[in-house]
């Protein structure tokens, strides 16, 4: 499924990307900690978190992400933004709980196996 349908389906306000939003999505990954999401977070995956600072932009580079999913309604800075657009990574934000959107994020990708 492509990270433009999963926006749409899961209601998710794209921030940056657009130009990357026919990447497909192969899996999703919850986490806060920058160290787990770089030992464990495979390729392709759409990150959810609620950290908002510069350094999630920087491992979803590393990591090769398909893009990084915001919550509880919280809004990345000016530097962040600009270094997601630099480094070409979507960053998406939603009002709904990690809990919440990692449940529906997952009932859409098994949908589509």
């Amino acid at each position: 499924m492509t990270l433009k349908e999963i926006a749409s389906h899961l209601n998710l306000e794209i921030i940056t990307g657009g130009d990357h939003l026919s990447l497909e999505v192969k899996d999703g990954y919850t986490s806060d900690l920058l160290s787990d999401v770089i030992a464990h977070a495979p390729p392709a995956c759409l990150w959810i978190t609620l950290q908002i600072h510069v350094n999630i932009v920087a491992v979803a580079k590393l990591k090769d992400l398909a893009g990084i999913v915001i919550v509880n309604g919280r809004q990345p800075d000016e530097e962040t933004k600009q270094k997601a657009r630099e480094e070409r990574i979507p960053l998406l934000l939603t009002k709904e709980t990690a809990f919440r959107i990692s449940g529906r994020l997952y009932q859409l990708l098994a949908k589509g196996r």
